[in-house]
């Protein structure tokens, strides 16, 4: 393990990992170090084996909320307890016994930001992930039970906080520059039963609670999204996408929803495309991260063309960049309401086409098994892991992509007979 005397200039030098953490071990006081994390986040921690000889690792505080010599001096009253039979890891763990779920929540997005707590599949949480977790937790979850004591909590707390969240009672305006109010509802209630509960899970399990106080609260039911598209509509869409664009329509959000129709990504993904992910000759894209981890997905011939249309801007990276930076475009939705305004279709969203790609699979014959592997869902038995980018679901892709490619031109082509005659 790396070592140096920790001084300021030392740990400002520091460059965080590509991945997982590194620890710089300080050579004047043994025990003492620096943890950097790939985000940069750097904490003082002190490292010693208890009088059972195990091993502990306990934090003392961010960088730059102490300075190097006041960590070093924490370090020292910490070893100094060790020294004398006691363990301070067990004194913390004691004390968050009593902790709030406020309390409890920021350990949580700590300890998770830090990747010491582990979710899907074993690995560390997604930031995306706790993103979400972080804004039902400030928006919902801290406004309704943060003071309270998490093992004092009660099945009919968490449960009258999921009918308070459901009943509107936490609403406000969206923060980050976002439109619109946070009204809650009833799936959200539903995620903050699972977050609260998913977080109550994992203080359990390190030792900060002897039980799971509301295990057992039951979640609302969610209304599973089956919108799709009908053959007519994806002509109306088709439509009123050439109307758009001979309208003025933003030409990048037209491509993101024509490649989103083609290929039934997720809308995350389809906006968030690099062109070194798409490997044309290849017949997929190579998404480095996913909702189920770092995929192959195959794309037809049809998206391609639409993703190659698109010109590369110097310095970004993205298929389909901002108007402003180097980063991707984000709006597809809008456009996507102003595109069902103009063909009269309503209740859709992104997660429609999605859905639409899916059920359009289905049409021609294709089994659950290949539209799953097509859709990249994360594989639900070992039977599924089979499934690769083989030349069978590349062509149930291009056959799928082909189709709704077939139906979008038919409604151009009604446009510009309707002009013809016009």
């Amino acid at each position: 393990m790396p070592t140096s005397k920790l001084t300021k200039r030392v740990i400002d030098a520091l460059v965080p990992p590509a991945k997982q953490q590194t620890v710089l071990w300080d050579t004047e006081l043994k025990g003492f170090g620096v943890r950097v994390l790939p985000s940069g986040l750097k904490t003082f921690i002190v490292q010693y084996r208890n009088a059972g000889g195990i091993k502990r690792r306990i934090n003392i505080a961010r960088y730059g909320i102490l300075t190097v010599d006041q960590a070093r001096d924490q370090a020292k009253l910490k070893l100094a307890v060790v020294i004398g039979g006691e363990d301070p890891a067990d004194e913390i763990r004691q004390a968050r016994k009593g902790m709030t779920v406020e309390e409890m929540c920021d350990w949580y997005l700590t300890e998770a930001r830090a990747g010491n707590i582990l979710g899907r599949k074993y690995l560390p949480i997604k930031e995306s992930s706790l993103d979400m977790d972080e804004s039902r937790i400030r928006t919902h979850i801290k406004p309704l039970l943060g003071k309270r004591v998490v093992k004092h909590l009660t099945i009919a707390d968490v449960e009258q906080m999921q009918t308070d969240v459901k009943d509107g009672k936490t609403a406000k305006p969206r923060s980050g520059g976002r439109g619109g109010m946070a009204t809650g509802g009833a799936g959200v209630a539903a995620r903050c039963v699972g977050t609260l509960q998913a977080i109550i899970g994992h203080a359990k399990h390190k030792g900060l609670l002897d039980a799971h106080p509301t295990q057992g609260a039951k979640k609302l039911a969610g209304k599973k999204k089956t919108r799709r598209l009908s053959a007519a509509e994806i002509v109306m869409i088709g439509k009123a996408m050439t109307h758009a664009k001979c309208n003025g329509e933003n030409p990048v959000a037209l491509a993101v929803l024509r490649t989103l129709l083609l290929t039934g990504y997720r809308r995350e993904e389809g906006q968030a495309m690099h062109h070194t992910w798409v490997k044309s000759a290849s017949g997929y894209v190579a998404f480095p991260d996913t909702k189920g981890g770092a995929q192959l997905r195959a794309i037809g011939p049809a998206a391609v063309r639409a993703i190659e249309s698109q010109p590369v801007i110097a310095g970004n990276p993205h298929v389909f960049p901002s108007e402003v930076g180097t980063g991707a475009f984000t709006a597809v939705s809008a456009c996507l309401q102003r595109v069902a305004k103009l063909a009269g279709i309503v209740g859709i969203t992104p997660h429609t086409l999605r859905h639409t790609f899916g059920s359009i699979a289905g049409d021609l014959g294709f089994s659950e098994l290949t539209i799953r592997a097509m859709l990249g869902h994360a594989s639900q038995n070992v039977t599924q892991d089979y499934i690769h980018i083989d030349e069978a679901l590349k062509l149930a892709v291009k056959q799928t992509s082909d189709e709704i490619e077939r139906l979008l031109a038919e409604g151009a082509m009604k446009l510009g007979t309707m002009q013809a005659a016009t």
